[in-house]
């Protein structure tokens, strides 16, 4: 007779093989278009490294083959065309790492060079100007007190001319005749925008100060006919608000504002994406509930609103209107297809797929369910659950699944990493817990500092519903997770022992403390609203470090890094394995080469999947590290 146990190595086996099909599964996102909207600059990762690509938009079915623009070996992560679609710029992962450097390029791949930025300096890209002719780029504050400072560069000649500074500033948008900038300031969470007149250099705020919330879009366009002013700022916030909604402010000379309007909301969505024709006539809203997405078009001069059915994925990302309206082009993806760019026509609503899709393994991939529980203090949560195909009725060994930010969201995106788990027998919940997006503005900050520790409590809440609703064997639950989700393993595993079997840390602090001291100067200012002061604070940061309690962690743990992550830095995971090392406690360490605190590269992330899915299998399923290293090699 077969034991489920016994299965275990030839499940993974397959599960492994599984991973390398769906890391080779290649994705296409972040689209721009030319101001025709004839054709579409994207990055994609089809050669394993995540390059720039162009490719003309054609709608017969007839899909041409995407051009490879190179410009070096690291991975592009921002493209963006300018107006007069004479350049393209990127922003390029320097060695892999967080530190980005700015690349322009024409079109038909020549005249590429370094605008800004290296491996010592970091470098934003931000927008083109609506004429097309020059572009922002931003280099943050340093921890020398120097602030942050954006410049308008000249493509042709590498000129920068000053245009703003400020403590985190990131310019948002630039009005036609370069009159008007919009600036967004502030720690996370706790963010202000002004709009900038350049001729009289007054700065007017656009929402009220002192309110808590964020703000990540912002459009100038010209005022509709029925506002006085000739510039109208539409943002994407929930600055002093229940939930991220559109909100539309009148702009004019001599220091004039109107008064901000509520321009569309919903009580069960927040408003993640917002674009706009250049006329100011047409609206592109995506918003998102509860994770998935869902489309409006909105004009403006009624406000009236039409939804778009159809579409072709669960999850929409990084859409962009093009200039006369006719076309939006954006990325889908769902649980069971990678990332894809598709089109849709304003005016028929039509679909049609603008790039190739990749080849898929004939295995079918699991489709997550949405699951609601209570937080131990009665707050709602929901977590998206992978029920392994092998263990549908009984219960049997989790996965738990913390994802980054805090204010991050699990979405039913495609997840190599959690199918090739289910795959293997081991079932992935991933939830949402407090300091999570996508569900207002309270539940956001319901974290921040001495809200931590009712954070953690979710998790053990989280690991709670899976025994309580029979999904989970307890003694054989593993909490994982990836840069916060990576120190809320450590956390739950050092402050909740015995709760959890094994811990899989990707990136995570392990001490808050030398977190601030080691972190890039602008990530550790923008945290100080989330985590704490790291000298008003220092007692809290220290009672919620993992580190100092690593004696507590009497389980296998596995623990992540890469090479050039300087955002979590490197030493967060050498610390934790050192002080586990000495206490003679199960730990593993793997150490991911030329990759920061995003795992870029192909060959990275199916050493991850493997590494990952060995351990798991190792730890929740009771057979030994020989038995499971016979069935699965590098």
């Amino acid at each position: 007779m077969t034991t489920q146990l016994d299965a275990a190595p030839r499940n993974v086996e397959a599960a492994a093989a599984l991973a390398d099909a769906l890391v080779d599964a290649w994705g296409s996102w972040g689209p721009n278009m030319t101001p025709d909207a004839r054709c579409v600059a994207f990055i994609s990762d089809r050669s394993g490294v995540p390059q720039l690509y162009i490719q003309d938009v054609v709608l017969d079915g007839n899909r041409p083959e995407a051009r490879h623009i190179r410009l070096s070996d690291d991975p592009v992560v921002k493209v963006r065309w300018a107006a007069d679609s004479r350049w393209l710029t990127c922003e390029v992962a320097t060695d892999g790492g967080v530190r980005t450097a700015v690349w322009v390029v024409r079109p038909d791949g020549t005249d590429a060079r370094r605008i800004a930025g290296d491996t010592e300096t970091h470098a934003e890209l931000g927008p083109w100007t609506r004429s097309g002719h020059r572009f922002v780029v931003t280099f943050p504050g340093t921890a020398e007190g120097m602030p942050t400072r954006s410049y308008l560069a000249d493509p042709a000649t590498g000129r920068l001319d000053p245009l703003a500074e400020g403590a985190l500033i990131h310019v948002l948008d630039i009005s036609l005749e370069e009159r008007f900038i919009v600036i967004r300031d502030g720690e996370r969470g706790q963010q202000f925008v002004v709009v900038v007149d350049r001729l009289t250099d007054e700065d007017l705020s656009v929402l009220p100060h002192g309110a808590t919330g964020s703000t990540d879009v912002a459009l100038i366009r010209p005022a509709p006919e029925d506002h006085s002013g000739p510039v109208y700022v539409y943002l994407a916030s929930d600055v002093g608000l229940p939930r991220r909604q559109l909100i539309g402010v009148p702009f004019g000379p001599n220091g004039w504002r109107g008064e901000p309007r509520t321009l569309a909301a919903r009580d069960d969505a927040e408003l993640e994406f917002v674009d706009a024709d250049d006329a100011g006539r047409l609206l592109l809203l995506v918003w998102n509930v509860a994770g998935r997405s869902e489309l409006e078009l909105m004009d403006t001069a009624t406000g009236g609103r039409t939804p778009i059915t159809g579409l072709p994925g669960l999850v929409a990302a990084d859409p962009v209107l093009s200039r006369d309206g006719s076309s939006v082009v954006l990325g889908v993806q769902g649980p069971t297809r990678p990332r894809e760019l598709w089109h849709l026509d304003t005016t028929t609503h039509a679909w049609a797929r603008v790039t190739s899709a990749p080849p898929l393994p004939r295995q079918r991939l699991v489709v997550p369910t949405l699951e609601t529980f209570a937080g131990r203090d009665g707050l709602p949560l929901t977590g998206w659950l992978y029920r392994a195909p092998t263990r549908l009725k009984d219960p049997g060994p989790v996965a738990l699944y913390l994802h980054g930010g805090p204010e991050a969201q699990e979405r039913p995106t495609f997840h190599p990493e959690h199918q090739v788990l289910a795959a293997a027998g081991i079932t992935v919940f991933a939830p949402n817990i407090r300091g999570s997006s996508g569900f207002g503005r309270e539940f956001v900050h319901a974290d921040d500092l001495h809200g931590r520790y009712a954070a953690f409590a979710d998790v053990l809440a989280a690991a709670d519903h899976l025994v309580t609703a029979e999904i989970a064997d307890p003694a054989r639950i593993a909490v994982t997770g990836r840069s916060y989700g990576g120190y809320l393993t450590l956390a739950s595993l050092a402050f909740s022992p015995g709760v959890f079997a094994a811990g899989v840390d990707i990136c995570g602090m392990s001490d808050l403390v030398t977190f601030y001291r080691d972190s890039e100067p602008w990530i550790a200012a923008a945290a100080v609203s989330k985590y704490g002061h790291p000298e008003r604070d220092r007692a809290l940061l220290e009672d919620i470090s993992p580190l100092a309690s690593a004696n507590l962690i009497d389980v296998p743990l596995l623990v992540v890094h890469g090479e050039h992550d300087t955002n979590v830095p490197i030493g967060e995971a050498h610390q934790i394995v050192a002080a586990l090392r000495e206490l003679d406690r199960p730990v593993e360490y793997l150490e991911l080469p030329g990759e920061g605190h995003d795992y870029r590269r192909a060959d990275s992330r199916k050493r991850l999947a493997r590494t990952t899915l060995r351990f798991l299998t190792v730890a929740l399923n009771g057979v030994t590290d020989r038995v499971v290293a016979a069935e699965l090699t590098d």
